[in-house]
């Protein structure tokens, strides 16, 4: 789940901070007021490891209390915690982020997932959780459409491609949502246009589609999407089990039908 165009972000220090504040709707773009705080962003972009990313960010925005990029650091500490499986901190750096920044839709798709993550079925407050991330996620597609370049060099096609590939976060968050509601019609659909928008689809998500796929009686299409996660080089084991099983099931159900 993790953006294509984060993952380039982050590798490209010297251009991160730019990079990042496409992540907004925000028309103006952050600039350090000093040499001080421009060493402490590039910092943060030039951390290493999630652990460290973190403690850039934090002392970041304690340093420089009116820093123009607090937004942008408690994303990339939101998305650190996200690379540790730090839920709760994904969702507290990530409203701050949001707080910072009422239009960094890329900090609404976080919080979206991993509210939609750790809701399970039985809980009390399973639907104010879930309808909190299903708006988050359909607030940031209604900005993305038209959110601005954060360079002006950055050609039309490769920026096009970046806010698809946010969109389909989006609609990744949707997905999740309707897992948990068990609605997997709505699923199928969501994560259809999650993988088809992704720059590099996630193998997990495929599963999940396919899953959903299953559960609705699309076997075929499971089965070709299920192949697409197992061929992928970047799939975890566990991934790939879970797919391998989910084959068998696709193929019984298939079966079934004759």
């Amino acid at each position: 789940m993790m953006s294509s165009f984060l993952k380039k972000t982050l590798v490209a220090a010297a251009l991160g901070a730019s990079l990042l504040t496409a992540q907004t709707a925000n028309t103006k773009q952050p600039k350090p007021k000093g040499p001080k705080e421009l060493e402490a962003i590039q910092a943060l972009f030039q951390a290493q490891d999630p652990d460290a990313r973190i403690a850039a960010a934090n002392s970041l925005v304690t340093k420089f209390a009116d820093t123009e990029f607090k937004a942008t650091a408690f994303y990339v500490a939101a998305f650190s915690a996200q690379q540790k499986g730090d839920t709760e901190n994904v969702i507290i750096y990530g409203e701050k982020a949001l707080e910072a920044d009422p239009k960094f839709y890329a900090a609404e798709i976080m919080i979206a997932q991993a509210l939609a993550l750790r809701t399970k079925e039985f809980d009390l407050d399973k639907e104010e959780k879930l309808g909190r991330a299903e708006k988050l996620a359909k607030d940031a597609i209604g900005m993305i459409g038209t959110a601005p370049k954060p360079r002006p060099d950055i050609p039309d096609d490769q920026w096009e491609a970046a806010k698809k590939d946010f969109a389909a976060q989006a609609q990744e968050a949707i997905g999740l949502c309707a897992i948990v509601r068990k609605k997997y019609d709505v699923c199928v659909e969501a994560l259809t246009v999650a993988v088809a928008g992704s720059m590099q689809p996630d193998p997990a998500t495929m599963v999940r589609l396919a899953s959903c796929q299953i559960k609705t009686n699309k076997f075929d299409d499971a089965l070709a999407m299920l192949d697409k996660a197992l061929a992928d080089q970047n799939a975890a084991p566990q991934v790939k089990a879970a797919a391998t099983q989910l084959k068998l099931d696709a193929n019984k159900g298939k079966a079934a039908q004759k």
